[in-house]
């Protein structure tokens, strides 16, 4: 309508692409996961009392880039990817002398049925991702949180029909071979896996340091 304009403040932005590797490589990868978590005593553990019916990396492996080959390739092709990001977000990465955007963290995440990670987010990072190996049919997708919901006290409800711009909560499913980037400040969860098959995937934190 005239003399009439919605605009757009603050918006969260997610980075979602497809890497170059091709199925073969990805069993490779899948492949190496499992044999990670065979000779992760520490990690199955840990997951054992923190992770139930699933398996992580991040408290025991979590340099995955230092240990394999094939995550060192795959790291080279997520850098990328983290760069065009933070492009799109302006970040300024070249007015602090000795500072850079650099992986930090990169570790293994099997998702057995029923296992489920609660919302969280990732303190002192910059930028935070996935890469998704075996995404079943019935695996849940990525759940983002509105990093505005503890201010809606008095808000009313939004409607079932809302567009996805005004939901307070949206999933993501990626597919197999894609990465998906998102500010390390925003909360997300991943829901129970409702498939009988394993739900693989790597993760990785970038810092600015």
């Amino acid at each position: 309508m005239k003399n009439k304009k919605l605009e757009l403040l603050f918006p969260t932005q997610i980075w979602r692409a497809r890497l170059k590797f091709d199925r073969a490589f990805r069993k490779d990868l899948i492949r190496e996961c499992q044999a990670f978590r065979e000779l992760d005593d520490h990690g199955k553990k840990w997951s054992a009392k923190h992770y139930l019916a699933g398996y992580t990396s991040y408290s025991s492996i979590a340099n995955l880039h230092e240990r394999s080959s094939s995550f060192l390739l795959l790291k080279t092709a997520i850098d990328r990817e983290v760069k065009m990001y933070a492009d799109s977000l302006e970040f300024d990465l070249k007015s602090h002398r000795g500072r850079t955007l650099r992986m930090s963290a990169f570790w293994i995440n099997i998702m057995g049925r029923f296992a489920h990670h609660s919302f969280h987010l990732h303190p002192l990072s910059a930028i935070s991702g996935t890469y998704y190996l075996a995404v079943p049919a019935k695996s849940p997708g990525l759940k983002f949180e509105d990093p505005r919901i503890a201010a809606f006290m008095g808000s009313p409800p939004r409607k079932t029909a809302a567009t996805r711009n005004n939901q307070q909560y949206v999933e993501i499913r990626c597919d197999e071979g894609e990465v998906l980037l998102f500010e390390s400040w925003l909360k997300h969860e991943v829901r129970a896996n409702a498939d009988g098959r394993e739900r693989i995937s790597v993760s990785f934190n970038y810092d600015w340091a």
